[in-house]
Order: C-alpha cells, then sequence, then structure tokens
C-alpha cells in the first residue's frame, strides 16, 4: 500500500459497524475505489455508500470520510465524482438514535472543505461541478445534531 489510505491500518474496522454489520470489509472496499479497475471501483463505491451513508451514518462513515478525502483528491481514482457524491449523501444522512455518529460524520464531511475548494479547480469538468455541489452543501448545512457555526 502507497502513502494513499496507508493510515487505514490504525483504525479498528472489526469494533466499526454499519448499515450490514460489521465495518471490517470497508478497508477493502476503499483499497477497490483507489486501484481496482472501473467496474470494480464502482461496485466498491455503491456498496460501501449504501453501507456507510445512503440510509443513515454510523461510527463507520465517521472513519472512512478522511479516506473518501484522500480518494477524492487522487486523481487516478476512476470515480472522483462518486466518492464525492458519497461525501455528500453523507452530509445530507444522519442517525436517529445517534446524534453524536451523525455530528461526527458531519464535521468529517465539512473538514475536507478545502480539498473540495481545490477541487473545484481541477481539470475534470465532472469532478469541478461535484466539488461545487458538495461545497454548496457545506456552505448550507445545519441539522440539529451539528454545532452552530
Amino acid at each position: 500500500m502507497g502513502t494513499i489510505l496507508r493510515d487505514m491500518r490504525h483504525v479498528q474496522w472489526h469494533e466499526l459497524r454499519h448499515a450490514q454489520g460489521s465495518a471490517s470489509q470497508v478497508p477493502g472496499l476503499l483499497s477497490l475505489i483507489a486501484w481496482g479497475d472501473s467496474e470494480s471501483a464502482e461496485d466498491a463505491l455503491s456498496d460501501l455508500g449504501q453501507w456507510i451513508g445512503a440510509m443513515a451514518v454510523f461510527d463507520a462513515t465517521v472513519a472512512t470520510v478522511p479516506f473518501l478525502w484522500e480518494l477524492a483528491a487522487m486523481e487516478t481514482v476512476k470515480d472522483r465524482v462518486g466518492v464525492l457524491g458519497l461525501l455528500g449523501t453523507i452530509l445530507a444522512h444522519g442517525h436517529a438514535h445517534h446524534p453524536e455518529w451523525t455530528r461526527d460524520a458531519h464535521l468529517a464531511v465539512l473538514a475536507g472543505r478545502a480539498t473540495a475548494e481545490r477541487l473545484a479547480t481541477d481539470g475534470d469538468p465532472a469532478v469541478n461541478a461535484a466539488a461545487g455541489t458538495l461545497l454548496t452543501a457545506c456552505a448550507g448545512h445545519v441539522c440539529s445534531a451539528c454545532p452552530p457555526r
């Protein structure tokens, strides 16, 4: 494993949960998004989205967001637009029984604004647009779980 995603090994994934249970498979999905062929990366991103953000956020979501920002910033990642979209999905969802997961996941997305600003000037117009959409969502983000900004 290169520099990208190197800190995944410091996360106790087996102790975290996502929509389907243990988050022990999350590092494999992140690796497929980073280095897989287009089809594998797309499938992994879809699975990851269903597990950590589509319906609700989880403690695994909080741990995953910094790695999603890493992936979004890497030009070699096949679906940076999809990664940025997943970050937006996470920002739009919460967890009714765990407001702390909601707050922490949202703050982790908001912490990547500088990366989104950089990506808004990326050479890929689709990445520019996705980053702009995410920046707009970040600027307008208000929810009961997050502290006022």
